[in-house]
């Protein structure tokens, strides 16, 4: 780079889409900024993906303990308080270990708010100019919010994942990841817990028949779920909160979660000033991540397009622009295969062709009942099915599972599908004995 521009790149955003490709882009000798207003490491670091998982490793121990049943003599509990601090303690040292490492690469970290001026310069918080070759807007999504009366009395899962104390009375609006998986750590940590669904089905993009095996599940636990349930409003009462849904229906709460989705996050980037495009959907790219202004691109959740919303996509994104914009590589974008999972507990995950595609197709599909195969009887896993789907030349093209081991069982079949492993090199995979991984080759 000469002297025209301050750096050779600069990334709006720190989150997945932004750190896994600025390290090492910086590293091949670019000049790399990352410019991030909050904690480097965006929602999936500091408050979304690890605090969620961070929360629900209690409610696995406590779920195999009541399995195990007469097996333990003690059977735990969960101290929300502690299971929180725990959170806290697992997430505190990561923003600061993502800015060593992006250091250590030779990227610098902007901290603030970026806008466009024009197609190459930025403005930080009113400010700071800086001007670069490229930009990559990787500024993710941000949660949706009800606009119906009373709407200022719910919260956003932020919140929930910071809760210092649970509520007894929990109502969550929605039907997705973030809806279910809230309701699965509240309900096992005590709390009575409401879900409000917006249409009669939850988790659309996974198999429905394994999805109503983990309702059926939650509503054994006590979790009420009710569908097509029209929330209309929020009220505040001397007892909770109200909440009017369906045909003039009520009921009584003390903490409202509204997870009705997730939408781009492009408030104040002053995209009109550079002239970039962009629907509610998000930020159209091509087939090199470019915007429709040929030096911007846009990678991550913040994309409008067919891949999904999901931190293996940004970092497959981000890893191929510090490629492309480093000269490693001229050729368009091509993902692999990304599994998507819900934490749930059982959990259902799934890769590859779905099962409604496979049908239209003719595909081979085979289930399998895993509750009596003996490595799934080991903690006594009450619900634990796959499903298998096969090309007509015998190549494993797709799975779903529900299962406590459902995401080992799906990474461990990822290469066979991304690769197209015929049946003979799949025979030849023999993983170790006895786990879950020998367990899923041999299925496969």
């Amino acid at each position: 780079m000469g002297k025209q521009y301050d750096y050779d790149v600069l990334f709006i955003g720190g989150g997945h889409a932004a750190f896994d490709g600025a390290a090492p882009l910086a590293a091949t000798g670019k000049t790399v900024g990352v410019i991030e207003s909050d904690r480097i490491g965006g929602t999936c670091t500091n408050r979304g993906c690890n605090a969620k998982i961070a929360l629900d490793e209690a409610v696995q121990v406590t779920r195999e303990a009541e399995r195990l049943g007469p097996i333990l003599e003690q059977h735990p509990s969960i101290n929300w308080q502690q299971n929180m601090a725990h959170k806290r303690d697992v997430l505190a040292p990561l923003p600061g270990e993502l800015v060593q490492r992006l250091h250590a690469g030779g990227a610098h970290v902007i901290q603030g708010h970026a806008e466009f001026q024009d197609a190459h310069t930025l403005l930080i918080d009113g400010q700071q100019r800086l001007t670069a070759e490229s930009i990559v807007i990787a500024t993710g999504l941000k949660p949706h919010r009800l606009t119906i009366p009373g709407h200022e009395l719910a919260h956003d899962s932020t919140d929930f994942l910071d809760l210092t104390t649970l509520p007894q009375r929990l109502t969550i609006v929605g039907g997705g990841y973030i809806a279910l998986e809230v309701a699965t750590i509240a309900n096992a940590a005590g709390a009575d817990v409401t879900v409000l669904l917006h249409g009669d089905q939850a988790l659309r993009r996974f198999y429905q028949p394994f999805v109503q095996l983990v309702l059926a599940d939650l509503r054994r636990r006590g979790v009420t779920i009710i569908p097509n349930a029209h929330v209309q409003t929020f009220a505040a009462q001397a007892a909770g909160v109200q909440v009017t849904y369906g045909d003039g229906q009520h009921l009584l709460t003390d903490w409202i979660l509204d997870a009705t989705g997730r939408i781009p996050n492009l408030d104040g980037l002053g995209l009109d000033r550079a002239g970039v495009h962009a629907t509610r959907q998000g930020i159209p790219v091509n087939d090199h991540l470019q915007t429709n202004i040929p030096n911007i691109y846009a990678a991550g959740d913040v994309v409008a397009g067919d891949q999904p919303k999901l931190t293996p996509a940004a970092t497959f994104a981000s890893k191929y622009l510090a490629q492309l914009l480093s000269g490693q590589t001229t050729a368009p974008i091509h993902f692999p295969v990304i599994p998507s999972v819900v934490f749930t507990s059982p959990r259902i995950a799934q890769a590859g062709m779905s099962v409604a595609t496979a049908r239209a197709k003719g595909y081979q599909i085979t289930e399998n009942e895993l509750t009596t195969y003996w490595y799934y009887r080991l903690d006594r896993e009450p619900i634990a099915r796959s499903l298998q789907i096969h090309d007509p030349a015998g190549h494993l093209v797709g799975v779903t599972e529900v299962s406590d081991q459902a995401p080992v069982a799906i990474n461990t079949l990822l290469p066979a599908i991304e690769f197209r492993f015929s049946r003979d090199q799949v025979n030849r995979l023999v993983g170790l004995f006895p786990t879950l991984g020998y367990a899923a080759w041999h299925r496969a």
